[in-house]
């Protein structure tokens, strides 16, 4: 079952919902959207439901690229990247949390790049996200 507070299609997501869910995690959710404007400039927010297992992700898109999905939980979010090679390399060459990078390792890789999940409950992993976004951008 699926951890996504926002299964129903007929429920969609807003801020309010999102803060409400979020709790005090919220404030990490916005520091992560303020990186991404104060660094890259304009981004974009898309709400897209992908069935009822799933449910509503938020897709962050720069310039028309995928840099992530956000799923809202029961007071915590997931972030899941998609990373190709030069970026999967770029990663192990990082200073990225060696546990991130064994996840990533680990990952099944796809046709898109192997897949990239944090659990953010806490501030913890915001600089490591922070240096996965670079790296997102620059490959």
């Amino acid at each position: 079952m699926s951890e996504n507070v926002f299964l129903s299609k007929d429920v969609n997501p807003t801020e309010e919902l999102i803060k409400a869910n979020l709790a005090d995690n919220y404030a990490q959710l916005e520091e992560i959207r303020k990186f991404i404007d104060d660094t890259f400039g304009e981004t974009l927010e898309e709400w897209k439901n992908y069935g009822e297992k799933i449910g509503w992700l938020l897709k962050k898109l720069y310039k028309k690229r995928n840099l992530f999905f956000i799923t809202v939980c029961d007071g915590y979010f997931n972030v899941t990247f998609v990373f190709g090679d030069k970026a999967v390399d770029s990663i192990v060459d990082s200073e990225i949390s060696p546990s991130l990078k064994t996840a990533l390792m680990e990952a099944r890789k796809y046709a898109e790049g192997r897949g990239l999940s944090i659990k953010v409950e806490d501030d913890i992993y915001l600089p490591d996200i922070k240096k996965l976004l670079q790296i997102k951008v620059n490959n």
